[in-house]
């Protein structure tokens, strides 16, 4: 019997043990599911904060949308009442005020050195037409060097600005004997175009130089050139000057033509043709380069038959050449033409052709040695054919006119005709031996 409870007790020791594991290890179950629900709760509390701060944080941007709508609405009505309030300017004359800024035509620009007395004639000459329209045409004055008398006669006017160029570079002329003037003045017109086109950013330049005098209509012939210039690319400038316009050879200051000789002497060029030259501008006498057909491109130019210039330049770099002859007898135009009620789109390219054709086909050929004395003694426009240029030498000679040419162009000419007045209102065209096939004229 006391084995048997012996036994007994043995056999609930080895339950007791299995028992009292399978109780710790759910204890120990039931100690991490804890941990872990307590961590998911944390966590879940975690994320509802997260949702709240969030759904503050939305309820935030949402009261700043439509705060910002609000604003939109206060500035678009702020933008309508302004619009109405331009609309109200604009009835009662803003837009004229607008209109009544100047933007400027062109540049004027007086090339100078070291003659002062002239100088101050020229100035004197353009301020009595230039004041009106100043804010169109603003003045400038570019002194080549130091001259102190130049400068500060330059500088004794506040109607201009006053430019100096500055340069100590030795000069090589390229033939012996030649004038180291020509290289210097070529420098300065390089230098004061680029100023005024590349630094000032002016759109045209008209160029002068310190020895000139100006007609009463300078500025609105300019005027009408420039809408000349921007709308016909075969036109590479618009001149003030007649190399023909001696007194006895000029009548109407109305009529305007077109040349394949560049005049020079007051003339306009735009800033796209500066573009094209300023590179490769030559190292002396500017003007007969710019005569050159490789330069010039077949484009013309337009010149008055009466100058809206006078070169009253006796002295200078060129010494007096040609001024008895044919600068001092030149007429400076003294009426006051309304060019801007001037129809001028006969001066355009497909226009002209058949306008110049229609004068000279109607001229009255003239043949003979004594062709002066027919002209003199005919009524109404004459034609005179030349054969080649010791014969248009001799003609023209013969009337008083330039002989001068210029790489195969005469003075003046427009597709080897030269124009001029002989003495009364008759026209006389000096016909080349291309030109009336050039004009589509059959020979008469």
């Amino acid at each position: 019997m006391g084995k048997c409870c012996c036994d007994i007790r043995y056999l609930l020791l080895f339950a007791v043990v299995p028992f009292i594991y399978i109780q710790m290890r759910l204890f120990s179950t039931q100690s991490e599911y804890a941990d872990r629900l307590a961590a998911a709760v944390e966590a879940e509390n975690r994320c509802t904060s997260q949702t709240r701060l969030l759904i503050d944080q939305i309820s935030m941007q949402q009261g700043r949308i439509l705060a910002l709508e609000e604003e939109k609405k206060r500035q678009d009505q702020e933008c309508r009442q302004l619009r109405a309030l331009v609309q109200d300017l604009e009835r009662k004359g803003l837009q004229k005020l607008i209109s009544d800024v100047q933007v400027p035509v062109a540049a004027v620009v007086v090339m100078a050195c070291n003659r002062a007395d002239y100088l101050e004639r020229t100035i004197k000459s353009i301020l009595k037409y230039q004041s009106s329209v100043a804010s169109k045409f603003p003045l400038f004055v570019s002194q080549d060097g130091s001259d102190p008398n130049v400068k500060n006669k330059a500088l004794g006017y506040d109607q201009l600005t006053y430019m100096q160029h500055i340069d100590y570079a030795p000069v090589e002329t390229e033939r012996p004997g030649e004038l180291i003037a020509y290289y210097k003045i070529a420098r300065h017109y390089k230098w004061a175009l680029d100023q005024l086109f590349y630094k000032h950013n002016f759109m045209r330049v008209i160029i002068l130089e310190d020895d000139m005098e100006i007609a009463p209509d300078f500025f609105d012939y300019f005027e009408a050139g420039a809408m000349l210039l921007d709308s016909d690319k075969s036109i590479m400038a618009i001149s003030s000057w007649n190399d023909n316009g001696q007194r006895q050879f000029v009548q109407d200051p109305y009529a305007l033509y077109r040349s394949d000789f560049f005049p020079g002497l007051g003339w306009m060029l735009s800033r796209s043709t500066w573009d094209e030259l300023s590179p490769k501008w030559p190292k002396a006498y500017w003007d007969d380069w710019l005569r050159l057909k490789e330069n010039h491109k077949g484009r013309q130019f337009i010149r008055p038959e009466v100058c809206r210039t006078y070169n009253f330049g006796e002295h200078g770099s060129s010494l007096g050449q040609f001024f008895k002859q044919y600068l001092e007898p030149i007429k400076l135009n003294d009426i006051k033409v309304n060019w801007k009620s001037m129809d001028l789109s006969y001066l355009m390219e497909d226009k002209y052709v058949k306008h110049f054709a229609h004068m000279v086909k109607d001229a009255k050929p003239v043949y003979g040695a004594d062709a002066v004395l027919k002209a003199y003694n005919i009524d109404g426009d004459v034609r005179i054919l030349y054969s080649d240029q010791s014969d248009f030498e001799l003609i023209a000679r013969q009337f008083g006119i330039f002989e001068e040419w210029k790489d195969g162009i005469p003075r003046a000419a427009y597709k080897g005709v030269v124009v001029f007045r002989y003495q009364t209102p008759r026209r006389v065209f000096l016909v080349g031996p291309n030109s009336l096939q050039q004009l589509g004229i059959g020979h008469s």
